[in-house]
């Protein structure tokens, strides 16, 4: 089979958390030489804290304590990137945690090795691994994520303190579904348990909202025929125990090993599908981890001036990346990516209106694509799923993140934009003092409530966007 460009008809995005490529990739360097990674034969790369050196070194854990994990606000990313020096993670982390034990700090710089994270490393081996691709800011979860479906955050950095503030944090820019609506093109966002997505404004219009369903919706319609599957699909993990697989700590990081294992097979397992798809995996921020690479100046996507006086002219850490099709091929891209590579991608394939200065100026993931595609009997049939301890048991939670404590204070929002009964929706959240165990519990029902209200408010434009009611058991 031949072709004069990628028949690619689809493209799947999933945006797990709070990793860089160092801590995840960078071993693979021994077996993929081309890779920019972590070598051996080179000096030590080392931080200091306290006057003590830690090593890039091999042994990062699997579950980082909840009380310890790593900070990524913009003025702690500012401290670790040390002026494009990458010297300050280990220095940070110590400020932040004082009572931080040697073997803590040395967390920080630690890695994977070959084969720890059993699908990632697998996916890396025989497809595209990006290891220029970073962060679109230098900051954490939110601004990353609006980067992610909007070229821009207006702005914004910081994530907001305790619970959401709608004066503080309100997002209204245009999206790439915006883009797809306007051109009649289809989408979906699977989401595990609260969508960060619906946080931008214009997703909560019932033609919108009737386009997001449970991550248990992308495994259905993944067996359906090549044609009903949307042309982008968008997907969220879960970002709360017991089920949580996002990969921000202290979640068990073999969570999210087994949902891109369970992503890939889905694809992969219905030809015609894996035969026009390019599937993205790429982590939103760095989350504190050390990376060697400095960030590269980039262009700023709007007027908004940031917060803390950024005038968003640099990216973020690097992250790890991934472009899973067998139109890429199996090596190693070298180009500069954000995450509004993404969009510049789907935006130039299927001529959508522009969407701010960062997404045009960006470059697109398009060039790391093959003319040809690869034969699929070379390709992985299946991945191995694995099954992390913490599966399916619930977990203890004491404290919420801060993307978990704004989501849960977003769907109180959510929660007022119903036909609920009032008073029910005073009791949920009279019970959302008694712990954060409750706080996910009544936030996650107060999206259910939203979500299926949207769905029977919208006209449905496809059988696509039924309404499922389901709840994600991943």
């Amino acid at each position: 089979m031949t072709a004069s460009k990628p028949d690619i008809r689809h493209v799947v995005v999933l945006m797990l958390e709070n990793r860089s490529f160092d801590h995840m990739l960078g071993s693979l360097q021994a077996e993929i030489p081309e890779l920019d990674g972590i070598n051996p034969s080179e000096p030590e790369r080392t931080n200091k804290a306290n006057g003590k050196s830690y090593s890039q070194a091999p042994g990062a854990v699997r579950i980082f304590p909840n009380q310890l994990d790593p900070k990524h606000e913009f003025p702690n990313v500012t401290k670790q990137v040390a002026v494009g020096k990458m010297t300050g993670f280990a220095q940070d982390f110590a400020d932040s945690h004082p009572h931080a034990q040697r073997d803590d700090i040395q967390q920080v710089m630690a890695c994977f090795r070959p084969g720890e994270l059993p699908a990632l490393h697998t996916l890396a081996r025989q497809f595209t691994v990006c290891d220029r691709w970073f962060s679109s800011v230098p900051g954490p979860t939110w601004p990353n994520r609006f980067f992610a479906h909007s070229g821009t955050s207006l702005g914004h950095l910081a994530m907001p303190e305790g619970l959401f503030n709608l004066h503080l944090h309100w997002y209204s820019q245009d999206t790439i579904y915006d883009r797809l609506n306007a051109s009649g093109k289809s989408w979906n966002v699977y989401y595990g348990d609260i969508p960060q997505s619906a946080l931008l404004v214009h997703q909560l219009k019932p033609r919108n909202m009737v386009r997001y369903h449970h991550l248990d919706r992308f495994f259905e319609d993944a067996e359906r025929s090549e044609e009903q599957f949307p042309l982008f699909a968008f997907l969220e993990p879960e970002y709360y125990p017991p089920g949580a697989n996002d990969d921000h700590p202290p979640h068990d990081v073999l969570n999210g090993d087994r949902l891109l294992a369970d992503v890939y097979n889905a694809i992969r397992h219905n030809d015609a599908l894996f035969s026009t798809t390019l599937l993205v995996v790429v982590w939103d921020e760095h989350g504190g981890f050390y990376d060697h690479v400095p960030p590269p100046p980039t262009e700023p996507p709007d007027h908004h001036s940031g917060e803390f006086d950024f005038n968003f002219r640099s990216l973020g850490v690097r992250v790890p990346a991934l472009l899973v099709s067998p139109w890429t091929a199996k090596g190693v891209c070298h180009t500069i990516f954000d995450h509004t590579s993404i969009l510049r991608y789907v935006m130039e394939t299927h001529h959508l209106a522009p969407l701010g200065n960062r997404v045009a100026t960006a470059n697109s993931i398009g060039e790391a694509l093959l003319k040809t595609p690869r034969s699929l009997a070379e390709l992985p049939g299946s991945i191995q799923e694995i099954s992390p301890l913490n599966v399916g048991r619930r977990i203890s939670i004491d404290t919420l993140n801060a993307n978990q404590q704004g989501l849960v204070g977003y769907t109180q929002y959510l929660a007022s934009l119903t036909k609920e009964d009032p008073v029910k929706t005073n009791e949920r959240n009279t019970m959302m003092l008694t712990s954060a165990r409750a706080q996910i519990d009544i936030a996650c029902d107060h999206v259910d409530c939203f979500v299926r209200e949207q769905h029977e408010a919208a006209t449905v434009p496809s059988p696509l966007s039924q309404p499922d009611g389901k709840r994600s058991s991943s």
